[in-house]
């Protein structure tokens, strides 16, 4: 399988990368993030959950140290021309391969830049390594450095999330048409799953999210399938993924009759997400936006039901979460830019009377504004 962009886009990235390293005033990334490794190199793998670096040096080289059973994974699916393999054996420290590594590179002395804000970094292994880096090298934490550049998607990116979007409206289509009284919960995310593999898609960064009756107010994914019942409320939330690239979507499903409350709460959904969009444009912080998702459902009284988030980025990512990094905060300083993604999430969860209503959907920056990725309605959904 080739890599899933132009080599030409491939390298560009690798010298904005090689760039940023050096206008970072380090002489080396150690890479420990998947999504970091996905977008530098294409290498396309779970098994970041073991102990395995990318080291991007300010001069452009990039050298992988991983484990035996991705060695193929990353000549198959990477640009990666310097693969390494660290031993499983009794008594292994990869910490330590990873800097025998960083010698034989020219790095002894160096200043690194680590990603020590990564999944693929967990604690056992970062003591590890800090103790294999003293007296070797200095470091301080580089975590942000490719976050900030993976932020805005390129045209190929782009076409990735857009097809992922038609693959979440495409799922939302299945589980409406299934989902009703006396249906199983395991019918509903089974389709919705199978519409998107079928067609193509990838498996999310976490399970899709299914919960009918007092599950509906989780918004996550519990094992355990409960038949939906009458006049019962399901909560779904889930990503059209193509090529590790994720568009996510959350509705509330009703069967039977709507009571009044969750028209209620619905209307007022729909009216945040209106007005997000509406408000978001590049310059403009994520906290402002959030702040007008939170004043739109403070007004219409649902203060005490509402999230103290209301969205996040979206890109290519890998489990345990699809959610990528910023998220939609109050007082969060950063600011929307063209050709960035993000998933707009209005929750409402009255704990009181057990109601849920949620909906979703991902968005595009464009220069004067932003353009809704879903084709589905947002009106309520009765079956």
């Amino acid at each position: 399988m080739p890599v899933h962009f132009s080599e030409a886009e491939m390298n560009e990235r690798g010298a904005r990368a090689a760039a940023a390293v050096a206008g970072a005033g380090i002489d080396a990334l150690l890479v420990f993030k998947q999504e970091s490794m996905y977008w530098l190199s294409g290498y396309d793998t779970f098994g970041f959950a073991m102990f395995q670096c990318l080291v991007v040096t300010a001069d452009g080289r990039q050298t992988l140290l991983t484990r035996m059973p991705d060695r193929g994974t990353a000549q198959y699916t990477s640009n990666l021309t310097d693969i390494r393999i660290w031993t499983d054996v009794e008594g292994m420290n990869p910490a330590q391969d990873l800097v025998a590594m960083l010698d034989d590179m020219g790095l002894r002395g160096a200043h690194v830049g680590i990603e020590t804000d990564s999944y693929g970094l967990k604690a056992s292994n970062w003591i590890l390594l800090e103790a294999a880096l003293a007296n070797f090298c200095t470091w301080n934490d580089a975590s942000s450095l490719i976050q900030e550049l993976r932020r805005t998607k390129s045209p190929a990116e782009l076409a990735y999330i857009r097809r992922a979007a038609e693959l979440a409206d495409d799922a939302w289509d299945a589980a409406v048409d299934r989902a009703a009284a006396g249906v199983s919960e395991a019918e509903v995310v089974a389709d919705m799953q199978d519409v998107i593999l079928r067609n193509g898609g990838d498996y999310a960064g976490n399970s899709l999210i299914i919960g009918s009756g007092p599950a509906a107010l989780m918004v996550r994914y519990t094992s355990g399938r409960r038949t939906i019942g009458n006049d019962d409320q399901l909560t779904l939330e889930w990503c059209g993924v193509e090529r590790q690239y994720h568009a996510a979507m959350m509705r509330t499903l009703l069967t039977g009759t709507a009571s009044p409350e969750h028209v209620a709460m619905h209307g007022a959904c729909r009216d945040a997400l209106l007005a997000c969009e509406e408000a978001i444009r590049p310059g403009v912080s994520l906290g402002e936006v959030f702040d007008v998702h939170a004043t739109v459902l403070d007004d219409a009284g649902f203060a005490d039901h509402r999230m103290n988030a209301c969205g996040y980025g979206m890109g290519a990512v890998y489990a345990p979460i699809w959610v990528d990094w910023p998220m939609l905060y109050h007082g969060n300083p950063l600011t929307f830019e063209v050709d960035q993604v993000y998933f707009l999430h209005m929750i409402l969860l009255n704990l009181d009377d057990g109601r849920a209503m949620n909906l979703g959907h991902s968005v595009v920056v464009t220069e004067d504004g932003c353009e809704r990725l879903s084709r589905s309605s947002l009106d309520l959904v009765i079956n």
